[in-house]
C-alpha cells in the first residue's frame, strides 16, 4: 500500500498543476462491489478509470442491494453504487432522491436485467406443459429437494439480494410450501452457482431464482419461467419486496432498471468530467456476457476482469470518458 501510495504521488507530481488539482478535487472515493460477476467487474472498472482517467483515490468496498442502497439512501455513504437493481427497493431509492441524499446517473444495463425463476432447457424440452411457475410447482418429483427427495426444491440466493427476498415472498405467494416444495437456503453466489452447475452435471431438475446477464446463463441454457400473472405495481412494492409482509400475492418480475447510484453529496464535490463519466458508462448485456465468461474461464477476479475490458474494448469505454483521460487510461494500462 505504501508503494502504492508513492507511486501515486509520484505520478501526480510529474503530472502538473491541473493534474494535483484535479485529484484536490476529486479525493477519496468508495464504490460499493456487489457480490455478483456483473457488479465485481463494474465497480473495478469504474475505480481503474476514475483512479488512472481522473485522479481520484478511488476503493472498492464489498456491500449488497439492501444495505448498500439504504445506506446511501439515509447516510450518502458510500459515493457510488455502479451496478443498482432499482427497482428491488423502489421506495427506499424514492426517499433516499426526495431528501437529496441520492442522484441516479447511468443506466447501467440497457437492456435491463432479468429476473425470475429458471429451469433447464432439458427439463423443458421434456415437459413443454411447464410454462409458467405454477405449472413447475405441481410437478415437485422433477425438482427434488436435496436432502429430502419426496420433496421439491426452489433455490435462493443468499441473504441481502434483493432478488432472494422476492423469492422468499414468491415462495408464501404461490404456496409453495403446500405444494410439497422447500426453499433453498444456498448460502452465497457461488453457493447458487454451484447448485446449477450439479444439476446440470447431472441431467437433474433445477429450479430457482437467477438474473441475468451472467455468464452462467451463457455456459448452462436455461429457461425462465413465466409468473403467470401480470405485474401488479403497487403489491409489488406493498409486500412482494418486503421481507416480513406476510400476504404477498403472486405478481411478475418485469426487466428491471440497473442503474448507477451516485451520493449526492459526492456528486456536488467531484469535477464536472468525472460525473459526466458517471453519467455516460453504460454497457449491454452481450459485452457483460463476454467478460463474465473470459473471467470464468480464467478464474479471473473483478480487477482483472476490469483490466481484460479495457484492453479488449477501447472502442466502447472511451466513449465514455474525455480525449485527456482516455490517454492516461491507456498508458496505465
Amino acid at each position: 500500500m505504501k508503494k502504492l501510495l508513492l507511486t501515486s504521488c509520484l505520478a501526480l507530481g510529474l503530472a502538473g498543476p491541473t493534474s494535483l488539482a484535479q485529484a484536490a478535487e476529486c479525493g477519496s472515493v468508495s464504490i460499493a462491489s456487489m457480490n455478483w460477476q456483473s457488479a465485481e467487474v463494474l465497480s473495478n472498472i469504474d475505480k481503474f478509470i476514475l483512479n488512472n482517467g481522473y485522479g481520484c483515490a478511488a476503493e472498492i468496498t464489498v456491500g449488497d442491494t439492501v444495505p448498500t442502497i439504504t445506506s446511501m439512501s439515509e447516510k450518502g455513504e458510500p459515493d457510488i453504487a455502479p451496478e443498482a437493481w432499482i427497482d428491488l427497493l423502489p421506495d427506499v431509492v424514492k426517499r433516499g432522491m426526495d431528501e437529496g441524499k441520492l442522484i441516479t446517473a447511468a443506466i447501467s444495463l440497457p437492456d435491463g436485467g432479468v429476473q425470475g425463476w429458471w429451469i433447464p432447457k432439458y427439463v423443458a424440452d421434456a415437459h413443454p406443459d411447464i410454462k409458467t411457475i405454477g405449472d413447475a410447482l405441481k410437478h415437485p418429483e422433477l425438482f427434488p429437494d436435496p436432502e429430502d427427495s419426496s420433496k421439491g426444491a426452489i433455490y435462493n440466493g443468499p441473504q441481502g439480494w434483493g432478488g432472494t427476498v422476492v423469492t422468499a415472498q414468491f415462495y408464501k405467494a404461490y404456496n409453495a410450501e403446500k405444494a410439497n416444495f422447500r426453499l433453498v437456503d444456498t448460502g452465497s453466489a457461488a453457493g447458487l452457482d454451484g447448485s446449477i452447475a450439479k444439476a446440470y452435471e447431472r441431467k437433474k431438475g433445477w429450479m430457482g431464482y437467477y438474473w441475468a446477464p451472467t455468464a452462467l446463463l451463457g455456459k448452462y441454457e436455461m429457461v425462465r419461467l413465466d409468473n403467470g400473472y401480470p405485474r401488479d405495481e403497487a403489491e409489488w412494492k406493498r409486500c412482494n419486496t418486503v421481507a416480513d409482509c406476510a400476504d404477498p400475492k403472486p405478481n411478475a418480475w418485469v426487466p428491471d432498471k440497473v442503474y448507477t447510484l451516485v451520493a449526492k453529496k459526492f456528486s456536488e464535490r467531484v469535477t464536472p468530467d468525472v460525473m459526466d463519466y458517471l453519467k455516460k458508462r453504460a454497457w449491454h448485456n452481450d459485452t457483460v456476457n463476454k467478460v463474465m465468461a473470459w473471467m470464468t474461464d480464467n478464474q479471473a477476479n473483478g480487477e482483472d476482469g476490469a483490466k481484460h475490458f479495457l484492453k479488449e474494448n477501447p472502442d466502447i469505454w472511451t466513449q465514455w470518458v474525455s480525449p485527456a483521460a482516455a490517454d492516461k487510461i491507456k498508458a496505465a494500462l
